[in-house]
């Protein structure tokens, strides 16, 4: 990992925003009185006739940007996860997936970002909630490097796409000349002792995990799941069967998310494998407090991900 200035990934994503309308791309950017939150401001002082504020309404803000899709426009939605897959569920399922609209709906502040203000803002069922949904691509950034790219794809490929986006700032994983690929995994390290595969900024913790787990001679292969769906079977078939041990990672509840996509392909291919799923409780809501806190209590931070690992590998 290369240890350098965090940037804020919705800082990259509003840049992304810009260079498109640059290229000539038809865009126009959604919000629900989430302006900060998005941090859209420098995408509205050059374009603000690109930028629609909706209000506190995300039913409105996806059934209109239904509508400019119909219109021709490559519409995005970009407000808090929590408040977008919740209160406007119904109309991403029919006005946004079912109608197969180029919609891209963004939900910012996903897992626990809000960390104090606890289960009403907390978002740990999106991906579940998503699945659960047709025709949508899935996709979860882990750095700023990854965030370019996934957004420069999603503002060119038509059709819905659900981008699962943090708010802090993160350093950068990958090198410059990293890309994007639907439908693949991202291994970061490869390993021939224990597999984990984490998403979005939970694989940073993978990733100092994995680093510590080496310098005791323990082989870590860390994979970066951003594209959950379509997601890469044989990708994730080939490390499960290499390691034999199978650690998921995930800022979400354990019920729908990373963990019960990999146990499906375990179980679906009848794989030889040890599992441990480190996620938000199944069933419960999360806890509230300082977001390192929240990590640590579920065992998501990278000395959970240790002591999981070793665990795991003693008993093999």
């Amino acid at each position: 990992m290369t240890e350098q200035l965090r940037i804020d990934l919705r800082e990259v994503m509003v840049q992304c925003f810009i260079r498109a309308v640059q290229d000539n791309v038809n865009l126009v950017v959604l919000v629900s009185d989430s302006t900060s939150t998005a941090k859209i401001a420098p995408f509205q002082e050059k374009y603000p006739d690109r930028l629609i504020n909706v209000g506190i309404a995300e039913q409105n803000l996806v059934g209109v940007a239904a509508g400019l899709s119909l219109g021709g426009y490559v519409a995005v939605t970009a407000n808090a996860a929590c408040f977008l897959v919740a209160r406007a569920n119904e109309q991403i399922k029919n006005d946004v997936c079912y109608s197969d609209m180029n919609v891209k709906l963004v939900g910012l502040n996903a897992g626990v970002s809000y960390g104090p203000l606890a289960s009403t803002h907390h978002a740990i069922d999106d991906i579940s909630i998503m699945r659960g949904l047709g025709n949508i691509i899935i996709l979860a950034p882990s750095d700023p490097v990854e965030t370019e790219r996934i957004f420069d794809f999603a503002l060119r490929h038509v059709g819905p796409v659900y981008i699962r986006m943090d708010n802090a700032k993160f350093p950068v994983l990958h090198s410059k000349d990293y890309q994007f690929e639907l439908g693949k995994v991202d291994v970061l390290t490869c390993g021939d002792d224990i597999s984990i595969f984490a998403i979005g900024s939970v694989v940073h913790e993978a990733y100092a995990a994995a680093q510590t787990l080496k310098a005791n001679s323990i082989n870590a292969e860390v994979i970066n799941v951003s594209s959950i769906r379509p997601v890469d079977k044989k990708g994730i078939i080939d490390s499960i069967q290499k390691t034999k041990n199978v650690i998921t990672v995930e800022e979400h509840s354990l019920h729908g998310g990373l963990g019960s996509l990999i146990s499906e392909i375990i179980a679906e291919e009848e794989l030889d494998a040890r599992i441990v799923r480190l996620g938000i409780t199944q069933g419960h809501f999360a806890k509230a407090g300082p977001r390192e806190q929240i990590r640590a209590f579920y065992k998501i931070d990278k000395n959970g991900i240790l002591e999981n690992a070793r665990k795991l590998l003693k008993k093999g």
